[in-house]
């Protein structure tokens, strides 16, 4: 395989160098364990310092100490849910979410449900965003926590989060969002925002896989979901450390905060061009989430009559890697759960495929990737059962 172009960045990036750079240190000369009171130790306390203090600044959190690392952003999701949920079900036991949560919120709440909670999953309108009206409706006395995504893993829509944050706290209700495919990708800013708890992922944004962190604002209520360990993360979240990763976490959210602007200049230009190509070139397909209010980096196609894992492992043959869903559903021959709560129909949610652009291609990439990809679907056209000329 000759040419090989990587379009399955909301699924997973790269290290970068300058990360990598930043993690070496920790593997064999910085390599003490946090717990410890000697000098090695004191010196990965003072790197996991300075990476909760670079992630604060990032996302403008009042304090470092409400930044808690964790193995990733399901582990982030689950404990904002259930540490948020057990902790305050004096309060009350009903959540409000939407149907279109990575499934790190979805299945959390469905433990909850197990529990006796009662959740309530909101409905999207056809551009994946939630209906406020809808949220104003489910609110209840005994409402604890909402939890609504900033950006939609699949089709990159941007939820209006600061105004569901308002609605959450006029009637005494906390808020956390999953904020995994929006760090680097939307200004987040928790105090602006009026975020008690966000999720975030390292290796969303060149960083390494393995660790994330979840903002938990001074204040809020949370009972852990790890035991063993009382010292480390302020006795909120057990487990050793990953120093390596956790420097490497922080270097990266620095950076992407830093080329935030030149970035998504960059990431327009790419899925701007890749669209305009795409329309030159072939026809009967829709493109899934809100039309404005979205990602640069995500793009996600319907291409009638056709499966969309066909397409996809076609262009795996000419070197291009793309998505048909989330990574964490991409193995279910199911159709999208978020295609389908935009009311999608199942057919031409099957034929969705992701495009998820990084900084690193160039419109030559996509001038190919066009090519390779009108060849697929005309190949595909031909002999499937379902004429495109239906829809």
């Amino acid at each position: 395989m000759e040419r090989r172009i990587y379009l399955d960045n909301a699924s997973t990036t790269y290290v970068s160098n300058e990360v990598l750079t930043e993690m070496l240190p920790c593997f064999n000369t910085l390599y003490g364990n946090a717990g410890a009171l000697h000098s090695l130790g004191r010196d990965a306390v003072a790197i996991i310092d300075r990476a909760r203090d670079r992630i604060k600044t990032a996302i403008n959190a009042k304090k470092a100490n409400e930044i808690y690392f964790t193995s990733g952003g399901t582990e982030a999701d689950n404990w904002a849910i259930l540490g948020v949920a057990h902790a305050n079900v004096n309060k009350g036991k009903h959540i409000i979410t939407s149907q279109i949560e990575h499934h790190a919120v979805l299945h959390a709440c469905q433990q909850l449900e197990k529990e006796g909670f009662e959740v309530t999953y909101l409905p999207v309108d056809e551009n994946g965003l939630v209906k406020l009206p809808e949220l104003l409706h489910a609110i209840k006395k005994d409402t604890t926590l909402i939890s609504i995504m900033s950006v939609n893993n699949e089709v990159g829509t941007i939820q209006n989060i600061k105004a569901i944050a308002k609605i959450a706290h006029d009637y005494g209700i906390l808020f956390h969002t999953d904020a995994v495919q929006a760090i680097g990708n939307v200004k987040i800013d928790v105090q602006d925002m009026e975020i008690d708890l966000l999720s975030m992922s390292a290796h969303k944004l060149h960083g390494p896989k393995g660790v994330g962190a979840l903002y938990v604002k001074n204040g809020v209520r949370i009972d852990p979901i790890t035991y063993g360990g009382e010292s480390q993360e302020r006795g909120k979240r057990s487990g050793t450390e990953n120093v390596p990763s956790i420097a490497g976490f922080g270097k990266a959210v620095e950076i992407a905060n830093r080329n935030y602007i030149i970035n998504n200049k960059k990431l327009k230009s790419v899925r701007d061009y890749f669209l305009e190509k795409l329309s030159e070139k072939l026809e009967h397909f829709q493109v899934n989430g809100h039309p404005h209010q979205k990602t640069n980096a995500i793009l996600n196609v319907s291409f009638y009559g056709i499966e969309g894992e066909s397409i996809m492992m076609l262009l795996d043959l000419a070197g291009i890697c793309v998505s048909t869903a989330s990574a964490c559903t991409s193995k279910s021959l199911l159709p999208s759960h978020v295609l389908k709560a935009m009311g999608v129909p199942d057919e031409i949610a099957q034929s969705s495929v992701r495009f998820s652009f990084g900084t690193n291609i160039s419109k030559s990439d996509v001038d190919y990737v066009v090519e390779q990809l009108q060849k697929v679907v005309a190949k595909l056209r031909a002999i499937s059962p379902v004429q495109a000329g239906r829809f």
